[in-house]
Order: structure tokens, then sequence, then C-alpha cells
């Protein structure tokens, strides 16, 4: 797993499991942070995005905010 790979998802979220999910399927790993109740990880993500919508994914230093599946597959195309 990559510490530059990072999914902040919040607990209960539809579209964060969907991505969730997706990912699993896909065998691609990712570290996760619930931002649900999670002081620190909120403000690290709203830093690192500029808002406080989930999921976010930072990925080797590319932000992808407030996102579903449709948007997560272009986003990682070339990455893998």
């Amino acid at each position: 797993m990559s510490e530059n790979r990072i999914l902040y998802v919040k607990t209960g979220c539809p579209w964060c499991i969907e991505v969730e999910k997706y990912l699993k399927d896909h065998q691609i790993e990712v570290s996760k942070v619930v931002v649900s109740g999670n002081r620190e990880g909120m403000e690290e993500m709203v830093k690192l995005s500029g808002q406080s919508k989930a999921p976010t994914m930072s990925w080797d230093g590319e932000v992808l905010a407030d996102f579903g599946v449709d948007e997560l597959i272009p986003f990682l195309e070339g990455k893998l």
C-alpha cells in the first residue's frame, strides 16, 4: 500500500462505498482515511482538496475530490 495514494471517505457515504468496491475489485491498493469523527483526517482532506466532500483521493500528489466511479476511471488512466 502506498502512503502517496490515500482515499478519504465518510461513514455511510454511498459514493465512498462504490469507489472502495471498485478499487477492491480491481486490486488497486490505497491507504484509507475515514474522516467521519476524525478532525485531523478531515482537516488533512480539506487542506488537500479545498473542500469537505468525500470521497477525495490523493494519488502521488494529484487530487480528485467529490467523485464517483465515473470520474475515478479516467483519473486512474495511465497511473496503473
